[in-house]
């Protein structure tokens, strides 16, 4: 299958990588000429993805037509913040009957509108599944086995690009709940940085299952709120990726709470990695969303308190402990 992916930073590269290695025809769109020659040329992605070397099967191009150009699939695997630009720049581009397919995990700031809706809006006819789950980039590039769910509002789209996907590495589960997914990957990784301020402030074990056990409960919450199903927050999309991404070194989202935890401000903590912290600007999205539906998050209210607002993140520690106790 001619497939192209559009993004060249590492969870782009990985998909990339993993689709040539399956045998589709790859091409992979980078904007940054500089990058995109280092890549033809080196056959690797120094910048994003060091420890992989790409197959011979991946063409890369910084022009965006000639990438989608006779693409049978489109994957979308830019930071979300960019995501209207480069869909507005699809639409007159995309070939008829592609499919496409979301892989960034966040909301847009302005609208508060998930990444499918936001593409409905800019390529109108063209049906977007979500591809979500616990996957680090580096371990799908090096072939470790992966579990990933793909959702769409027809599930026999979302079946089509399972088993596009799917190899002896890497499984992918099918879902028409698309909702719950995207709300699931992009709201994980608000609690993602909480548990890496809680691993920067010294505190154990139980610290890290209190807030991954509460953090999911607040992430349910909102999803079924806005209309997602409770089952997709308790599987692979929404508990698999709280997890992976709350304890996995790898995480960027982690490191980055581990930066505030240790005293570092918001601005040093995000300049110490080239890749994007999608939880930094999701915080403030998930605080939104949840006012707009009544819905309690304590402790995306507290991130929103120490990212935007420069609370002390031992204070809001403090301030989650000490709130008003409840019934489970």
């Amino acid at each position: 299958m001619n497939v192209a992916v559009l993004g060249g930073g590492s969870w782009g590269t990985a998909l990339a990588t993993h689709l040539a290695r399956a045998g589709h025809a790859i091409r992979l769109w980078v904007r940054e000429e500089a990058l995109a020659r280092e890549i033809a040329e080196r056959r690797q992605n120094a910048r994003y993805l060091p420890e992989v070397s790409l197959p011979e099967g991946i063409a890369v191009s910084t022009d965006l037509g000639t990438s989608v150009e006779a693409a049978a699939c489109v994957l979308v695997v830019i930071p979300s913040e960019f995501c209207r630009g480069l869909y507005h720049r699809l639409a007159p581009l995309l070939p008829r009957g592609a499919e496409v397919v979301s892989a960034t995990k966040g909301l847009e700031l302005d609208t508060l509108m998930r990444m499918s809706e936001v593409a409905a809006e800019e390529i109108p006819g063209h049906p977007v599944s979500v591809l979500c789950g616990p996957s680090f980039a580096l371990e799908v590039a090096q072939g470790q086995p992966t579990a990933v769910v793909v959702a769409a509002r027809e599930v026999q789209r979302a079946e089509a690009v399972q088993r596009m996907l799917s190899t002896q590495t890497l499984r992918a589960y099918s879902s028409d709940d698309v909702v719950g997914a995207e709300l699931a990957a992009a709201l994980k990784n608000v609690i993602a940085i909480a548990a890496g301020i809680v691993d920067g402030l010294g505190y154990g074990r139980n610290t890290q299952a209190a807030l991954i056990t509460r953090g999911l409960a607040e992430m349910t919450r909102l999803s079924v709120a806005l209309g997602g199903s409770p089952e997709t927050l308790s599987g692979l999309a929404g508990l698999g990726d709280l997890v992976l991404t709350c304890t996995g070194e790898l995480s960027r989202n982690r490191r980055l709470g581990q930066a505030l935890g240790a005293g570092k401000t918001v601005a040093e903590a995000r300049a110490m990695t080239p890749m994007v912290a999608e939880g930094v600007r999701t915080t403030l999205a998930a605080c939104a969303l949840a006012e707009r539906t009544s819905t309690e998050m304590p402790i995306a209210t507290e991130m929103r308190e120490v990212i935007h607002r420069g609370k002390a993140p031992r204070a809001a520690a403090l301030d989650l402990m000490m709130r008003s106790l409840k019934r489970e």
